[in-house]
């Protein structure tokens, strides 16, 4: 794009967005949608959500004195244009890339970015403290929430709601409903916002009084209020319920087209002036400007790269090799609940992403999608296993963090048998801090009753499933493996049962012992290649359970080998190597311990193979550390 012909490369901050005239508006949210179309093409990362909010982030910049006043987006991937626009227009090359700008806000990076947010539903809570804050200081800043609807089912979301409509702060939420998150949307509260926006009679009611009542805004300021009191009415007789929102002592405002830009900036202008708690419902397309996207929204959340013009995805060579650890846990539950009637798969929102789509094609009435609600899902799967079902929750790790009092309180402590499927452990890539999910390990091994445990590859993560049904399994049973390769090909055998808490020996010789778990065993074989080449051979044990720990295993490996390394795709603080350590010490042995993981620090984006690399356990940083204590 040539930068002189294009307002949009004369904009790098909001301040020069608002010299610019309400008629010029409509070109900078063309150049903006094309700007994220051109770079995401190119630089894979979230489309269809930003591509459908840029008339809101256009309309929010232009109203609001950003930074002083504050918007938060909710999640995250929908913030594109809002870094665009606040400075990073000509970093955006980088975004997820290794030491580039983060694909999600962080305040770190922008004073424009007023909360981090890489997790769903945190928007409202976030914004209430902020302007709790602002007001006991005496400021008069504007404090502005972005929330899907999607994000708007978790149970954060409502008790923010509730805190703010009591405290009743100066916030504005506005709810951007487009109908789906990365899945389609379940739940009351999606049939509910339905209601209200199809309701046509309502909709021409609406407009009507807003436009009279809106004419006398300058003569009588009480007149929007008047406006709003008159509308929550009739939408109460009308949709024969009250509405939710202002039943919490949120005035709520709309359904609005959140495409329409100069309506946008004139209903935000109205909704400065009005005090207290305020919700303004836009109506959007995700995906909107681009018609592929708009036609298919799943894929088009974060679709890779793709032709700009016509919208084709652009495959990587054809994949000839072993299936991912999604496709093997999807195709093996599906096959096990052919077997078993009583499992059940529930998931938070991630259906297709876990793969749990696969068993839904063929059982639906035993698949759950419960919307972004982590804690929901686990107390759920407790609720189905007092009654004899076998629920095989799937939640990212990055996620169950958000469920670990349900874990303990719900499940843990009544002994239930829940199959906790933990996707996406270690280190997950481009999407950065707020998604790896290496803190699993340490806090899962320190809670009484369940089992920990994580597959080495394909085949061993379709053992662990068959396993973790058996009528011997009395409690409850976590699985954890990473994002991606499966690393074995021939992985659809014959169901063997793995018997709990013991780990298996992959090789032996030598005076150092390797001791895994999960799929960084696999980096440890790869190494054995290499140093097998230089004559240095190493024993190596593949754990398979953090807990509980082959203590039958561990005290020959104390006896026989001074030296040790532990090697783990969770943090070293608490995983393994303390694990191993601790047993160590409770069994009065001394050896020098080297652990290998990730440290102590939150990792930023990158390539998973990057970020393997900086922490320090990949093949070729295990055959540097073998050889320096060989």
């Amino acid at each position: 794009m040539n930068g002189e012909e294009n307002l949009l490369f004369k904009i790098s901050t909001p301040e020069d967005l608002r010299k610019l005239k309400p008629t010029d508006l409509v070109k900078v949210c063309a150049e903006l949608r094309q700007f994220i179309i051109d770079m995401v093409s190119q630089n894979p990362g979230h489309l269809g959500a930003s591509l459908g909010v840029v008339e809101l982030t256009v309309a929010l910049h232009y109203v609001f004195n950003t930074p002083y006043d504050k918007i938060i987006w909710d999640v995250g991937h929908q913030a594109y244009g809002h870094k665009i626009l606040t400075g990073r227009r000509d970093k955006f090359s980088t975004n997820r890339k290794y030491k580039g700008i983060s694909g999600f806000p962080k305040m770190s990076e922008s004073e424009y970015d007023a909360f981090g947010t890489g997790h769903s539903s945190t928007s409202i809570s976030a914004a209430l403290g902020m302007a709790v804050a602002s007001k006991r200081k005496g400021e008069k800043r504007q404090i502005v929430a972005v929330i899907g609807d999607g994000a708007m089912t978790a149970g954060q979301a409502f008790e923010g709601l509730n805190n703010a409509g009591i405290a009743k702060s100066d916030i504005l939420v506005i709810l951007n409903d487009n109908n789906i998150a990365i899945d389609p949307n379940v739940g009351a509260l999606k049939e509910y916002l339905l209601d209200i926006s199809t309701s046509s009679i309502y909709n021409r009611f609406r407009n009507k009084v807003w436009n009279f009542l809106g004419r006398f805004t300058r003569i009588s300021p009480n007149a929007r209020i008047i406006a709003s009191q008159l509308e929550a009415g009739f939408k109460s007789t009308l949709l024969n319920r009250s509405n939710l929102f202002e039943g919490m002592n949120f005035r709520y405002f709309g359904p609005i087209d959140g495409h329409d830009i100069l309506h946008l900036t004139s209903v935000l202008e109205d909704l400065k002036r009005i005090p207290g708690p305020k919700l303004l419902h836009c109506l959007t397309i995700k995906g909107k400007g681009f018609r592929q996207a708009e036609k298919n929204q799943t894929v088009f959340h974060a679709p890779g790269k793709f032709d700009k013009d016509t919208g084709v995805i652009i495959q990587s060579p054809e994949k000839t090799g072993p299936p991912t650890y999604q496709e093997v846990f999807g195709n093996t539950i599906l096959e096990l609940a052919r077997e078993n009637n009583r499992i059940a798969g529930i998931t938070p929102a991630m259906t297709t992403g876990c793969s749990l789509c696969i068993m839904q094609k063929e059982f639906p009435d035993r698949v759950f999608d419960v919307g972004i609600a982590e804690q929901h899902a686990v107390t759920f799967s407790a609720g189905l296993a007092t009654q004899g079902m076998i629920p095989y929750c799937n939640i990212y790790s990055s996620f169950i963090q958000r469920a670990y009092d349900q874990v303990i309180h719900d499940v843990a402590l009544q002994n239930l048998h829940v199959v906790f499927c933990i996707d996406r452990g270690g280190l997950v890539g481009s999407d950065g801090a707020t998604h790896h999910g290496f803190f699993d390990f340490a806090f899962m091994r320190s809670i009484p009753n369940i089992i920990v445990s994580a597959p080495m590859n394909g085949p061993e993560l379709r053992n662990l499933l068959y396993t973790a049904q058996l009528e011997k399994v009395k409690g409850p049973f976590s699985i954890r493996y990473p994002r991606g390769d499966s690393r074995m090909s021939d992985w659809q055998q014959t169901f063997t049962e793995i018997e709990i808490g013991k780990a298996r020996l992959l090789s032996e010789g030598g005076k150092i012992a390797v001791l895994s778990i999960g799929h960084p065993g696999n980096f440890v074989l790869d190494a054995a290649a290499t140093l097998a080449g230089e004559g240095i051979k190493f024993t190596h044990y593949d754990m398979r359970f953090l807990t509980p720990l082959d203590t039958e295993v561990l005290g020959k490996v104390f006896r026989k080998f001074k030296k040790i390394i532990t090697v783990e795709d969770g943090v070293i603080k608490g995983g393994l190597g303390s694990a191993v350590i601790e047993a160590m010490c409770d069994m009065g042995f001394t050896c020098e311990v080297r652990r290998m993981g990730i440290p102590n620090y939150f990792v930023e984006q990158g390539t998973q193979q990057e970020l393997i690399r900086e922490c320090g356990f990949d093949e070729e940083s295990i055959a540097r550390a073998i050889r320096e204590m060989t």
